[in-house]
């Protein structure tokens, strides 16, 4: 019988588990703070928090149903969990939440260093290098995804703490931090593609393993948040240096 859950012992497992739901609640919480700052009303605030929660409990959901009835575990290029998950994700973000002038509204209100952080969420990329101590995904990948991530989130808590201190060169730190950030995502994008097309190829180890539960939360979640988030900033560098 196929085996749709991670192959990585539970502890692991059991430890990745809250990483996503509590990101998810950092960043209601960041929202809600720009939207009572923008002067939105208390009942408007809580919306915005459970649709946030909402929205996301029900994609989380999806996904795990996805990978747990073996939808995504074929090795096929391009690979399924970008098309069924990471990339609907990304189009409702970038075409919908951005053509909403409420969005621009709270932005505006939101601190920059409080952008910055969330990006601390990143350390989940050590879950890419236990992957490769087990055996469970190709090295050249998992070091690249694993590596990249942890020195954003690295990055992100010194960053944030030069914004908030307001240091003279904190916006061009986060100027290059945020370009790194975005191009380190990009990158684990197309390396998976290409691993996945080497696989298909010349019969090597695949990225199937993170399209398992609990793992297949990360290609899921974080390509099209992460993407999101760092255009923000972009957004955000752009809209302060205007005022």
């Amino acid at each position: 019988m196929e085996n749709y859950f991670s192959n990585l012992p539970a502890w692991v497992s059991l430890l990745f588990i809250p990483t996503f739901p509590i990101t998810i609640y950092i960043i209601s919480q960041i929202i809600k703070r720009g939207g009572i700052d923008a002067g939105l009303s208390q009942k408007q605030v809580n919306n915005i928090q459970l649709s946030i929660g909402g929205f996301f409990t029900i994609y989380l959901f999806y996904t795990f149903l996805l990978s747990t009835t073996g939808l995504l575990s074929e090795n096929t290029l391009p690979p399924r969990v970008l098309l069924f998950t990471a990339i609907p994700l990304l189009l409702v973000l970038l075409g919908f939440i951005f053509n909403k002038p409420l969005y621009w509204k709270i932005l505006d209100k939101i601190p920059l260093e409080s952008l910055i952080k969330i990006h601390i969420f990143r350390f989940v990329g050590v879950f890419f290098l236990i992957g490769v101590y087990y055996k469970t995904l190709p090295v050249h990948f998992a070091v690249i995804a694993g590596f990249g991530d942890i020195v954003t989130a690295i990055g992100a808590i010194f960053v944030s703490r030069w914004v908030n201190e307001q240091k003279p060169w904190s916006k061009k730190a986060t100027l290059i931090w945020n370009i790194f950030g975005l191009a380190d995502i990009v990158s684990v994008i197309i390396s998976a593609i290409l691993t996945t097309k080497n696989s298909l190829e010349n019969n090597t180890q695949s990225v199937i393993e993170i399209t398992k539960f609990p793992f297949v939360w990360i290609p899921a979640f974080a390509p099209a948040v992460i993407i999101f988030l760092h255009i923000s900033v972009f957004k955000k560098l752009k809209r302060d240096a205007s005022i």
